[in-house]
């Protein structure tokens, strides 16, 4: 089993930043890839932002150049950094994980508004 928990969502205004973290404990080792997805409402879940065990990286079209995500493997934390947000950008993100079975955290709500 593998637990993950988001944190780090909030109210920020367009144009700010935010950084959503994912804690990940229980059976880690073997883990494969950590991906962020986000759901708004009314609409699927999309990915936002992959990583592999080898560190490649991969980003949705609409993130691209404004989001990166990172890892540090000593704290088990998956960080995404979200610059220069937009309204459409709002949505709950959700930390996801592959190690033979996929596992998902909870979600953290993240709210673009002026």
């Amino acid at each position: 089993q593998v637990q993950l928990v988001e944190s780090g969502g909030g109210l920020v205004q367009p144009g700010g930043s935010l950084r959503l973290s994912c804690a990940a404990s229980g059976f880690i080792s073997g883990i494969t890839a950590i991906a962020w997805h986000r759901q708004a409402p009314g609409k699927q879940r999309e990915l936002v932002a992959h990583i592999t065990s080898g560190g490649s990286t991969n980003y949705a079209d609409s993130v691209k150049g404004r989001f990166t995500i990172s890892t540090d493997n000593a704290k088990k934390t998956v960080y995404l950094q979200m610059n220069s947000l937009k309204p459409e950008d709002t949505a709950v993100y959700f930390c996801w994980a592959e190690r033979v079975y996929a596992y998902w955290g909870q979600g953290t709500q993240v709210t673009v508004s002026s």
